[in-house]
Protein backbone atom coordinates (compact mmCIF):
# COMPACT_ATOMS: atom_id res chain seq x y z
CA UNK A 1 0.00 0.00 0.00
CA UNK A 2 1.37 3.36 -1.08
CA UNK A 3 1.69 5.64 1.96
CA UNK A 4 0.35 8.60 -0.02
CA UNK A 5 -2.84 6.68 -0.87
CA UNK A 6 -3.31 5.70 2.77
CA UNK A 7 -2.76 9.27 3.91
CA UNK A 8 -5.14 10.61 1.25
CA UNK A 9 -7.97 8.30 2.31
CA UNK A 10 -7.55 8.98 6.02
CA UNK A 11 -7.28 12.77 5.62
CA UNK A 12 -9.34 13.49 2.51
CA UNK A 13 -12.00 10.79 2.88
CA UNK A 14 -11.64 9.50 -0.69
CA UNK A 15 -9.02 8.11 -3.04
CA UNK A 16 -8.97 6.49 -6.47
CA UNK A 17 -7.19 3.15 -6.95
CA UNK A 18 -6.38 2.73 -10.63
CA UNK A 19 -6.75 -0.68 -12.27
CA UNK A 20 -7.43 -2.59 -9.06
CA UNK A 21 -9.76 -5.15 -10.66
CA UNK A 22 -8.71 -7.33 -13.58
CA UNK A 23 -10.98 -8.25 -16.50
CA UNK A 24 -12.23 -11.47 -14.89
CA UNK A 25 -13.02 -9.81 -11.56
CA UNK A 26 -14.81 -6.98 -13.33
CA UNK A 27 -16.84 -9.43 -15.44
CA UNK A 28 -17.97 -11.31 -12.34
CA UNK A 29 -18.96 -8.04 -10.70
CA UNK A 30 -20.99 -7.04 -13.77
CA UNK A 31 -22.75 -10.42 -13.85
CA UNK A 32 -23.71 -9.98 -10.19
CA UNK A 33 -24.80 -6.39 -10.82
CA UNK A 34 -27.12 -7.39 -13.66
CA UNK A 35 -28.60 -10.20 -11.54
CA UNK A 36 -29.18 -7.75 -8.66
CA UNK A 37 -31.02 -5.28 -10.90
CA UNK A 38 -33.20 -8.06 -12.34
CA UNK A 39 -33.88 -9.52 -8.85
CA UNK A 40 -34.13 -6.39 -6.73
CA UNK A 41 -34.79 -6.50 -3.01
CA UNK A 42 -37.24 -4.89 -0.58
CA UNK A 43 -35.18 -1.70 -0.24
CA UNK A 44 -35.10 -0.90 -3.97
CA UNK A 45 -36.32 2.58 -4.82
CA UNK A 46 -36.64 4.97 -7.71
CA UNK A 47 -35.32 8.39 -6.74
CA UNK A 48 -37.59 11.13 -8.10
CA UNK A 49 -39.91 8.41 -9.42
CA UNK A 50 -42.04 9.46 -12.37
CA UNK A 51 -39.77 12.31 -13.41
CA UNK A 52 -37.06 12.48 -16.05
CA UNK A 53 -34.57 12.51 -13.18
CA UNK A 54 -35.46 9.06 -11.85
CA UNK A 55 -32.79 6.45 -11.13
CA UNK A 56 -32.77 2.93 -9.67
CA UNK A 57 -31.18 2.36 -6.26
CA UNK A 58 -31.05 -0.79 -4.15
CA UNK A 59 -29.41 -1.63 -0.82
CA UNK A 60 -28.59 -4.81 1.08
CA UNK A 61 -30.76 -7.11 -1.02
CA UNK A 62 -31.29 -10.30 1.04
CA UNK A 63 -31.78 -12.27 -2.18
CA UNK A 64 -28.25 -11.35 -3.25
CA UNK A 65 -26.53 -11.60 0.15
CA UNK A 66 -24.91 -15.01 -0.18
CA UNK A 67 -23.71 -14.62 -3.76
CA UNK A 68 -22.33 -11.13 -3.11
CA UNK A 69 -20.50 -12.25 0.00
CA UNK A 70 -18.79 -14.95 -2.06
CA UNK A 71 -17.97 -12.45 -4.78
CA UNK A 72 -16.56 -9.84 -2.42
CA UNK A 73 -14.47 -12.45 -0.62
CA UNK A 74 -12.77 -13.24 -3.95
CA UNK A 75 -11.84 -9.58 -4.59
CA UNK A 76 -8.82 -7.70 -3.14
CA UNK A 77 -11.02 -5.14 -1.35
CA UNK A 78 -10.95 -6.56 2.18
CA UNK A 79 -7.16 -6.66 2.40
CA UNK A 80 -6.97 -3.27 0.71
CA UNK A 81 -9.05 -1.67 3.45
CA UNK A 82 -7.10 -3.53 6.16
CA UNK A 83 -3.92 -1.97 4.79
CA UNK A 84 -5.43 1.50 4.44
CA UNK A 85 -6.93 1.55 7.93
CA UNK A 86 -4.26 -0.46 9.73
CA UNK A 87 -7.08 -2.69 10.93
CA UNK A 88 -6.50 -6.26 12.03
CA UNK A 89 -10.01 -7.26 10.94
CA UNK A 90 -12.32 -6.28 8.09
CA UNK A 91 -16.00 -7.13 7.66
CA UNK A 92 -18.28 -6.74 4.67
CA UNK A 93 -21.50 -4.83 5.36
CA UNK A 94 -23.57 -4.98 2.15
CA UNK A 95 -23.94 -3.61 -1.36
CA UNK A 96 -25.57 -0.63 -2.99
CA UNK A 97 -26.74 -0.64 -6.61
CA UNK A 98 -26.98 2.47 -8.78
CA UNK A 99 -28.45 2.46 -12.28
CA UNK A 100 -28.95 5.66 -14.24
CA UNK A 101 -29.96 5.17 -17.87
CA UNK A 102 -31.33 6.94 -20.91
CA UNK A 103 -29.49 10.19 -20.25
CA UNK A 104 -32.08 11.39 -17.72
CA UNK A 105 -30.51 10.57 -14.35
CA UNK A 106 -29.86 13.83 -12.51
CA UNK A 107 -26.97 14.34 -10.14
CA UNK A 108 -27.42 12.60 -6.81
CA UNK A 109 -28.06 15.16 -4.07
CA UNK A 110 -25.28 15.90 -1.60
CA UNK A 111 -25.46 13.77 1.53
CA UNK A 112 -23.56 11.62 4.02
CA UNK A 113 -24.31 7.91 4.29
CA UNK A 114 -23.98 8.29 8.07
CA UNK A 115 -27.21 10.32 8.10
CA UNK A 116 -29.04 7.12 7.11
CA UNK A 117 -26.91 4.41 8.74
CA UNK A 118 -25.83 4.13 12.40
CA UNK A 119 -22.09 4.34 11.78
CA UNK A 120 -19.16 6.09 13.44
CA UNK A 121 -15.41 5.56 13.58
CA UNK A 122 -12.48 5.74 11.19
CA UNK A 123 -12.72 2.21 9.81
CA UNK A 124 -15.54 2.58 7.31
CA UNK A 125 -15.17 2.49 3.56
CA UNK A 126 -17.26 2.22 0.40
CA UNK A 127 -15.73 0.80 -2.77
CA UNK A 128 -17.32 2.30 -5.93
CA UNK A 129 -17.06 0.19 -9.09
CA UNK A 130 -18.44 1.63 -12.34
CA UNK A 131 -18.55 -0.47 -15.48
CA UNK A 132 -18.32 2.39 -17.97
CA UNK A 133 -15.54 4.89 -18.66
CA UNK A 134 -16.89 7.77 -16.58
CA UNK A 135 -15.91 11.32 -17.59
CA UNK A 136 -15.10 13.64 -14.73
CA UNK A 137 -18.14 15.82 -15.42
CA UNK A 138 -20.32 12.74 -14.77
CA UNK A 139 -18.32 11.44 -11.81
CA UNK A 140 -19.00 11.33 -8.10
CA UNK A 141 -17.91 14.44 -6.18
CA UNK A 142 -16.67 14.51 -2.58
CA UNK A 143 -16.09 17.43 -0.23
CA UNK A 144 -12.49 16.92 0.84
CA UNK A 145 -12.10 16.10 4.55
CA UNK A 146 -15.82 16.33 5.30
CA UNK A 147 -15.83 12.89 6.98
CA UNK A 148 -14.02 14.58 9.86
CA UNK A 149 -16.72 17.22 10.25
CA UNK A 150 -20.26 17.15 11.66
CA UNK A 151 -22.89 14.56 10.96
CA UNK A 152 -25.60 16.46 9.15
CA UNK A 153 -29.27 15.64 8.84
CA UNK A 154 -29.97 13.72 5.66
CA UNK A 155 -32.05 14.76 2.70
CA UNK A 156 -35.29 12.97 1.90
CA UNK A 157 -34.31 12.66 -1.80
CA UNK A 158 -38.00 13.33 -2.49
CA UNK A 159 -37.89 16.84 -3.90
CA UNK A 160 -35.27 17.70 -6.53
CA UNK A 161 -36.15 21.36 -5.96
CA UNK A 162 -35.31 21.17 -2.24
CA UNK A 163 -31.97 19.35 -1.99
CA UNK A 164 -31.70 19.75 1.79
CA UNK A 165 -35.26 18.78 2.79
CA UNK A 166 -34.57 17.28 6.27
CA UNK A 167 -34.78 13.52 6.64
CA UNK A 168 -35.11 13.48 10.42
CA UNK A 169 -35.69 17.02 11.69
CA UNK A 170 -34.61 17.86 15.21
CA UNK A 171 -31.11 18.37 16.54
CA UNK A 172 -28.88 17.42 13.60
CA UNK A 173 -27.64 20.44 11.61
CA UNK A 174 -29.33 20.85 8.25
CA UNK A 175 -27.33 19.89 5.18
CA UNK A 176 -25.55 22.77 3.48
CA UNK A 177 -26.87 23.51 0.00
CA UNK A 178 -23.54 22.75 -1.64
CA UNK A 179 -24.69 23.39 -5.21
CA UNK A 180 -26.30 26.74 -4.37
CA UNK A 181 -23.14 27.86 -2.57
CA UNK A 182 -20.96 26.71 -5.48
CA UNK A 183 -23.05 28.71 -7.91
CA UNK A 184 -22.32 31.84 -5.86
CA UNK A 185 -18.67 30.91 -5.27
CA UNK A 186 -17.10 28.07 -7.29
CA UNK A 187 -14.37 27.81 -4.64
CA UNK A 188 -16.76 27.50 -1.69
CA UNK A 189 -15.75 23.86 -1.23
CA UNK A 190 -12.66 21.84 -2.03
CA UNK A 191 -14.08 19.14 -4.28
CA UNK A 192 -12.48 15.78 -5.12
CA UNK A 193 -13.51 14.06 -8.34
CA UNK A 194 -11.92 11.68 -10.82
CA UNK A 195 -12.65 10.33 -14.27
CA UNK A 196 -12.55 6.53 -14.06
CA UNK A 197 -12.00 3.54 -16.32
CA UNK A 198 -13.38 0.01 -15.90
CA UNK A 199 -11.25 -1.73 -13.27
CA UNK A 200 -10.66 1.45 -11.26
CA UNK A 201 -12.13 1.52 -7.74
CA UNK A 202 -13.04 4.71 -5.90
CA UNK A 203 -12.76 4.42 -2.12
CA UNK A 204 -14.79 6.82 0.00
CA UNK A 205 -15.44 7.16 3.73
CA UNK A 206 -19.26 7.12 4.12
CA UNK A 207 -19.13 10.11 6.45
CA UNK A 208 -17.92 12.24 3.55
CA UNK A 209 -20.30 14.70 1.95
CA UNK A 210 -20.71 13.39 -1.57
CA UNK A 211 -23.03 13.70 -4.53
CA UNK A 212 -23.13 14.07 -8.27
CA UNK A 213 -22.53 11.32 -10.80
CA UNK A 214 -25.25 12.49 -13.23
CA UNK A 215 -25.86 11.12 -16.69
CA UNK A 216 -26.61 13.20 -19.78
CA UNK A 217 -26.85 12.99 -23.56
CA UNK A 218 -23.07 12.58 -23.89
CA UNK A 219 -22.87 9.95 -21.14
CA UNK A 220 -26.36 8.40 -20.99
CA UNK A 221 -25.86 5.24 -18.90
CA UNK A 222 -24.01 4.49 -15.68
CA UNK A 223 -24.00 1.16 -13.84
CA UNK A 224 -22.28 1.28 -10.45
CA UNK A 225 -21.81 -1.27 -7.68
CA UNK A 226 -20.85 -0.04 -4.22
CA UNK A 227 -19.50 -2.51 -1.66
CA UNK A 228 -19.34 -1.35 1.98
CA UNK A 229 -16.80 -2.45 4.59
CA UNK A 230 -15.87 -1.77 8.22
CA UNK A 231 -12.95 -2.55 10.50
CA UNK A 232 -11.86 -2.59 14.14
CA UNK A 233 -12.56 1.11 14.75
CA UNK A 234 -16.20 0.97 13.69
CA UNK A 235 -18.84 1.80 16.27
CA UNK A 236 -22.61 1.95 16.52
CA UNK A 237 -23.86 5.54 16.34
CA UNK A 238 -27.67 5.51 16.48
CA UNK A 239 -29.81 7.78 14.37
CA UNK A 240 -31.93 10.41 16.18
CA UNK A 241 -34.61 9.12 18.54
CA UNK A 242 -37.19 11.01 16.49
CA UNK A 243 -37.15 10.93 12.71
CA UNK A 244 -39.75 12.76 10.65
CA UNK A 245 -39.23 10.07 8.00
CA UNK A 246 -39.81 7.20 10.43
CA UNK A 247 -36.25 5.88 10.53
CA UNK A 248 -35.53 3.71 13.58
CA UNK A 249 -32.31 4.43 15.46
CA UNK A 250 -30.71 1.37 13.80
CA UNK A 251 -31.56 2.61 10.31
CA UNK A 252 -33.61 0.59 7.83
CA UNK A 253 -30.92 -1.95 6.93
CA UNK A 254 -30.36 -4.93 9.28
CA UNK A 255 -32.65 -3.25 11.80
CA UNK A 256 -33.35 -6.40 13.80
CA UNK A 257 -29.72 -7.51 13.87
CA UNK A 258 -28.55 -4.14 15.21
CA UNK A 259 -31.33 -3.74 17.77
CA UNK A 260 -29.18 -4.90 20.71
CA UNK A 261 -26.31 -2.45 20.10
CA UNK A 262 -25.88 0.65 22.24
CA UNK A 263 -24.27 3.95 21.33
CA UNK A 264 -20.48 3.72 21.18
CA UNK A 265 -20.30 -0.07 21.17
CA UNK A 266 -18.23 -1.85 18.51
CA UNK A 267 -20.23 -2.35 15.33
CA UNK A 268 -20.45 -6.14 15.22
CA UNK A 269 -22.96 -8.86 14.34
CA UNK A 270 -22.54 -12.40 12.96
CA UNK A 271 -24.63 -11.49 9.90
CA UNK A 272 -21.67 -9.48 8.54
CA UNK A 273 -19.10 -11.69 6.86
CA UNK A 274 -15.53 -11.30 8.10
CA UNK A 275 -13.03 -11.05 5.24
CA UNK A 276 -9.76 -10.42 7.10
Amino acid sequence: MNDSLRKAFLEDGAVLIKGLLNADQLARCREAFDWSVANHGPHATRMFNGTEQQSHVDNANPLAKERLEELVASLPLGQLFADIWGSENVWYFAEEVFLKAGGHGSRTLWHQDTSYLPWAGNHWGNAWISFESVPRKNALEIVRGSHRGPRYDGTTFRDPNDPTQPLHGGDLPRLPDVEAERRLNPDAYEILSWATEPGDVLLIHPGSLHGGAPVDADFPDRHTFVFRFFGDDATFHPLPEHSDSGYPKQGVLFTEQLSTLNAGEPFRHPTFRQLV
